[in-house]
């Protein structure tokens, strides 16, 4: 069996779901330490043709917290929806998929969300019935009762308890993870690098590395599923 686990992210790149459709069952690592700065509760979409940054409202952030501990903003998220989907609405309403991508954004943070990783697991769950993808979910690593260890030593062990035969990582891991410790452990490990995905957005050139929702918006399900195969294992 083929395993993977990652971070949730509020709407990933195109690339997280590739390592999901990439393996038979997937865990979102949501009780490891919450990175700021980083892209648990950011992410990027187009608009007037470039790139733009938006940031879920969280309260007091922290590095020292879990991503399952750090709560969103209560006071600040009605305004941060409101406003962060009539820029989606205004950035994509003549993209071609527009009218079906639109509904299911907005019925997703219309959700009630106390902490960011819930919000960032739902909306990649949603992608995930979308565009159709079987692999096994599951939905928070705390259940391996394995907090004493870090790192690599954490991973294999959520592998072993799982009779993985194969862990595979994004290309991010490459200085994380030794091929010859997860050997020992019978494991083969394998990196996914994305290969470039290039679609039509308008007609501005071409933004990559975006959202989700921009891929979204731009392509049919049946080419989404396409691009989830666009990659090797190194």
């Amino acid at each position: 069996m083929k395993i993977a686990i990652m971070q949730p992210y509020v709407f990933p790149y195109i690339g997280y779901f590739q390592l999901i459709h990439a393996v038979d069952r997937f865990v979102f690592y949501d009780d490891v330490n919450f990175i700021k700065q980083g892209w648990i509760n950011r992410n990027r979409i187009l608009a007037s043709g470039a790139e733009l940054l938006f940031s879920v409202p969280l309260e007091q952030v922290s590095s020292y917290k879990k991503i399952c501990e750090t709560k969103v903003n209560e006071s600040l998220y009605a305004k941060w929806q409101s406003k962060f989907l009539k820029t989606v609405e205004q950035s994509y309403k003549k993209a071609p998929y527009f009218h079906i991508v639109y509904p299911m954004i907005r019925s997703m943070l219309s959700g009630k969300y106390d902490f960011i990783g819930q919000l960032s697991i739902e909306s990649i769950n949603t992608v995930i019935d979308y565009l159709q993808i079987d692999t096994e979910i599951v939905m928070t690593s705390s259940g391996y009762n394995n907090n004493c260890l870090k790192g690599q030593e954490r991973v294999i062990d959520i592998c072993t308890k799982e009779n993985a035969s194969v862990y595979v990582n994004a290309i991010g891991g490459m200085d994380l993870y030794d091929k010859d410790d997860f050997e020992k452990a019978g494991l083969d490990l394998f990196f996914l690098r994305a290969k470039p995905i290039i679609y039509s957005q308008f007609n501005d050139g071409f933004v990559p590395r975006l959202s989700v929702i921009d891929v979204m918006m731009f392509n049919s399900i049946d080419k989404i599923k396409q691009m989830l195969n666009e990659y090797e294992l190194l």
